[in-house]
């Protein structure tokens, strides 16, 4: 989709694009190149503190945030926001706070909420909303949210999406009439919270939640991660997997252990001890057993296949059996 987009821009745009991307942070940065051969405008990975051009693309690294001030960009390691670094977030309330209405805000393709409040920020600011229709995105998250909170300028198709920047970039087009909102939160990297406190803990940090914002909700910690409703759902299921795993790990090396315990206490013929470390293993396992049936079940969005630990429970059952 975004190679779509960049294809379409047309030469010599008097504006320069800046692109993020959700990626992981030890992935290689090969999109800057990736773009630069599908359009007529140059891409390159952004620099902290480099001077603004136009008819340049400039794409947000890996790991970092994309933040904007006046006539430069900036990288900064700051927290995630939505689970992301780098997040569309920053980038557009940035965006709007250095340019206002010279600012055209573009949401493609792309799971959960990222970018929606931005997107609302660079309206309020004067600036122009563009999003994706959800029903060409192969991910209908993010537009689906940023249509969703609106209020949005233009909904096309991502062929579409190029000329229109174009357009906006000479001033060919009036500004769409945008139905009095109440003020969202706009806030930057460095900002207090403010708000509500929560009873909820950030997936990141584990410290406390804020409420912020009047139309739409936002949750934010002392440190600055930022999630929506929605993306601090999928933080915690993502957390309570990781937690499960970490649980059926140490049930079942401690049921390894007891084995083990059992195994040398027979080699010494010692049966109370042998039978005390069967006993324990037993335990371990019964619950391991338990919790897998749990997390493997069907209909389970964990994980669908077997791991190595289950071709293993035959031998342990019958281990158990000959303990008893």
């Amino acid at each position: 989709m975004l190679r779509t987009v960049v294809s379409s821009l047309p030469e010599g745009l008097n504006a320069a694009l800046f692109v993020v991307v959700h990626r992981a942070p030890e992935s290689e940065s090969l999109l800057a190149r990736i773009l630069s051969r599908c359009g007529k405008l140059p891409a390159v990975a952004a620099t902290d503190g480099e001077p603004i051009k136009p008819s340049k693309i400039y794409v947000a690294p890996p790991d970092f945030h994309l933040v904007l001030a006046p006539g430069r960009m900036h990288l900064t390691h700051g927290p995630r926001e939505n689970g992301f670094r780098p997040a569309v977030d920053p980038l557009f309330r940035s965006s709007a706070h250095a340019y206002r209405e010279n600012v055209v805000g573009v949401i493609l393709s792309g799971g959960l909420t990222d970018g929606a409040e931005g997107l609302r920020s660079i309206v309020e600011s004067g600036g122009f909303a563009i999003v994706q229709d959800p029903r060409e995105a192969p991910f209908q998250g993010m537009p689906a949210s940023a249509l969703e909170l609106g209020p949005v300028d233009f909904t096309l198709t991502a062929s579409e999406i190029g000329p229109k920047i174009g357009e906006l970039a000479v001033g060919r087009v009036e500004k769409v009439a945008i139905p009095e909102q109440p003020a969202g939160p706009s806030l930057s990297m460095d900002e207090t919270m403010g708000g509500k406190q929560t009873a909820y803990t950030c997936p990141e940090c584990h410290g406390i939640l804020w409420e912020v914002g009047e139309a739409s909700k936002e949750y934010r910690c002392r440190v600055g991660h930022a999630f929506s409703l929605s993306s601090l759902l999928e933080a915690q299921d993502d957390g309570l997997e990781r937690a499960l795993f970490a649980a059926l790990r140490s049930l079942e090396e401690a049921g390894s252990l007891a084995r083990r315990l059992e195994d040398g206490a027979r080699g010494r013929n010692n049966p109370s001890i042998a039978r005390r470390f069967a006993e324990r293993a037993i335990e371990k396992e019964h619950h391991a057993a338990v919790l897998r049936d749990l997390m493997y079940a069907p209909g389970r969005r964990l994980i669908n296949a077997k791991t190595e630990a289950t071709n293993d429970r035959p031998q342990r059952v019958r281990r158990q059996k000959a303990a008893k």
